[in-house]
């Protein structure tokens, strides 16, 4: 199951209390304060992996608590610190408070934030003495961590990101061009999760991402909306996947309204389009189709793996140019 968004309270450890002791030692009547400090507590820390692909953990397990600091201990000795906590998540991961302020964008395999800190530890009587009080019988408790409820958003991160009505052919292009095997039918349907494809062509390799399907006012939240809309900002290149069957020049328009009606900066970045289905003609007017778009375009059959070649050399050459 694909989870992209997910609500969790973290607690840090509390530090570890201070304690009063004094030693005892030979032929020392009163011996001297040796209260040990208390340990620090724990961290709660994320850690974005390039393993984890959906926040599908945290659908049951909301709650996340760092080991508490110990206590100290006589002879001055300091308690152990309590160990910090360590939550994986996917690499796209935005993390953001309660106000919707972002946090941190964990976009790098290996990133990590720490979300809450530990408390310190508390100090031992020891720490308290003083020339004009040589015996403090007084310690302190540790303070506690923090403690916050935070929102967890993923973003895919892909290359490409494939844009298209239900049923224009962006599984069976998934499927055709990388290693993803996205549910495919011959009815009108969308698809209910994205899916990642990695990409091998041509001593090159590139992610591409799968789109649920688009609606009209998919901008406005209908269907999957905003929900899926939100993959495709990292993408770096757009491929529009039209049937070529099905009046693809005014359903061009219509993805293109919804996208810059979610996000306008979506347009700046670099798109193509790609015709599908060209196994249902028998022979087809390639310049008339591609006379419709101003942006280069590409007639494909992903059913048949037709057209893939030169639509994938465009890709790689294009994302090489960054």
């Amino acid at each position: 199951m694909f989870i992209d968004y997910a609500r969790i309270h973290v607690k840090a450890g509390d530090g570890g209390r201070g304690i009063v002791s004094f030693r005892r030692e030979k032929y020392v009547p009163k011996g001297g304060p040796d209260g040990g400090d208390g340990g620090r507590g724990g961290d709660v820390i994320l850690k974005a992996s390039k393993d984890e692909n959906t926040l599908r953990s945290f659908r049951f397990k909301k709650r996340f608590t760092a080991e508490n600091g110990q206590p100290g201990g006589s002879n001055n000795k300091t308690g152990r610190s309590g160990k910090d906590l360590i939550i994986t998540v996917p690499v796209g991961t935005i993390v953001k408070d309660e106000e919707d302020n972002i946090i941190a964008d964990l976009n790098q395999d290996g990133q990590t934030v720490v979300i809450a800190k530990g408390g310190k530890g508390g100090k031992g009587n020891a720490a308290f003495a003083s020339p004009t009080n040589r015996a403090p019988r007084v310690a302190k408790p540790g303070k506690p961590g923090e403690e916050k409820d935070i929102v967890l958003e993923l973003k895919l991160l892909a290359d490409v990101g494939l844009v298209g009505f239900p049923n224009a052919g962006k599984s069976s292009l998934i499927r055709a061009v990388s290693d993803a095997k996205p549910e495919i039918a011959n009815y009108p349907f969308t698809t209910l999760q994205p899916h990642l494809g990695y990409v091998f062509f041509d001593d090159k390799d590139f992610i591409i991402a799968d789109i649920p399907g688009i609606i009209e006012g998919a901008h406005k939240g209908k269907g999957l909306g905003l929900r899926f809309l939100k993959h495709i900002e990292r993408t770096a290149i757009l491929l529009f996947v039209l049937d070529i069957t099905d009046e693809p020049k005014e359903k061009y328009e219509k993805l293109l309204k919804e996208l810059k009606e979610y996000n306008p900066e979506l347009l700046k970045r670099k798109r193509a389009i790609a015709l599908n289905k060209i196994d249902l003609f028998d022979k087809i007017d390639e310049k008339l189709y591609k006379g419709l778009f101003s942006k280069k375009v590409f007639l494909i059959s992903a059913l048949k793996k037709e057209g893939l070649k030169p639509l994938l050399k465009w890709i790689s050459e294009n994302l090489e140019k960054g």
